[in-house]
C-alpha cells in the first residue's frame, strides 16, 4: 500500500492502493475498505483515485459522497 501524504494535515486515512477498477483505503482505526467501480460507481473511484494521489480530501470525499458504499470490509 501507499501512504497517504495527508497534506491537509487532520485525514483519518493512513494508506491506500488502487487499482484499474478499485481503491483499497486503510483508515487510521485500521480499517480496510475495498471500494470498487460495481459498489461505488466509475467517476466515484475515478476522482478517489486522483484525491489519494494528490494526498488530500480523500477522506472528506469519503463522507460526503461515498459513505458506506464499499465492497467489503477487508479488516
Amino acid at each position: 500500500m501507499t501512504r497517504y501524504r495527508n497534506l491537509g494535515g487532520n485525514s483519518g486515512i493512513s494508506a491506500y492502493e488502487s487499482g484499474l477498477d478499485y481503491i483499497k483505503v486503510r483508515f487510521n482505526d485500521g480499517g480496510l475498505y475495498l471500494y470498487t467501480y460495481s459498489s461505488t460507481g466509475s467517476g466515484y473511484i475515478e476522482k478517489m483515485k486522483a484525491l489519494a494521489k494528490r494526498g488530500v480530501g480523500l477522506n472528506s470525499f469519503i463522507g460526503r459522497y461515498v459513505r458506506k458504499r464499499y465492497q467489503s470490509k477487508l479488516r
